[in-house]
């Protein structure tokens, strides 16, 4: 699709500049699993300023001089979906390190479309500032906020997460926080650590997802992972400390 092929409607929303130019490194056009009770198109955004091993998309950790694909092409493709689909969710990558987030969720709420976000929890004034622009949230908690390091390589990273995690649950949007588990990086006693500090600071909606080799590019996480980690009895545990919880195995 070239860019001449944009109705009107979607060329005045999509005025690009370099400022309001969303980078995209990818699209889903069709997905019934990455906003709860909604059909949706995935917008994967372009960099991360983490470098967690388990990532399955480490081909958008890096942040491009170029975008891969043009916003506007992207808009006229949402465009399109309207009536097919229910929601656009801005996902990476980690999507609120751009600083044209904003403008371009203002362009597909005025498609009429509801708007999730998947964050790792990067940077907290800015997730901050787009919480009144979502209907969702998704974040990431790698480790209890002392030892994300070790998931993360870089230091300090759990303290801009805890601040973004106390954000989404300050704002009162709907929200999942969810954890990926490795053996190699989290042992059972440390996930229980995690679901206890969620816990105690009011987060309803938890989830544990197994790791997935899909992607990753980390052949250390690839060859320990177990089948069956975390255990049954530890996912029952866990389950019992929110009001709503979920489990995705690999």
């Amino acid at each position: 699709m070239s860019a001449s092929t944009l109705t009107n409607s979607a060329r005045t929303l999509a005025a690009e500049s370099p400022q309001r130019t969303l980078k995209v490194g990818g699209v889903t056009p069709f997905t019934a699993t990455d906003y709860p009770g909604k059909l949706a198109a995935v917008v994967f955004v372009q960099g991360c300023p983490w470098s967690c091993g388990y990532c399955h998309n480490p081909h958008l950790q890096m942040r491009l001089q170029k975008s891969p694909l043009q916003w506007s092409k992207v808009l006229g493709l949402l465009e399109k979906r309207a009536g097919l689909i229910d929601a656009v969710v801005f996902s990476g990558g980690e999507p609120t390190l751009d600083p044209a987030l904003g403008n371009a969720i203002k362009d597909v709420r005025k498609l009429g479309f509801e708007v999730g976000l998947h964050t790792g929890g990067s940077y907290p004034q800015r997730l901050t500032e787009l919480l009144p622009l979502v209907d969702w949230v998704a974040l990431d908690v790698k480790a209890p906020f002392a030892q994300y390091e070790k998931v993360t390589g870089i230091s300090d990273s759990g303290l801009q997460a805890q601040a973004c995690a106390e954000a989404v649950l300050a704002s009162g949007i709907s929200h999942e926080f969810r954890t990926t588990v490795h053996p190699s990086l989290l042992a059972e006693e440390e996930i229980l650590d995690i679901a206890r500090m969620l816990a105690g600071m009011g987060v309803k909606n938890y989830a544990l997802q197994s790791f997935r080799a899909q992607g990753c590019r980390t052949k250390e996480l690839k060859a320990t992972a177990v089948a069956g980690y975390p255990s049954e009895g530890l996912v029952q545990q866990v389950s019992g400390m929110f009001e709503k919880f979920s489990y995705r195995p690999a």
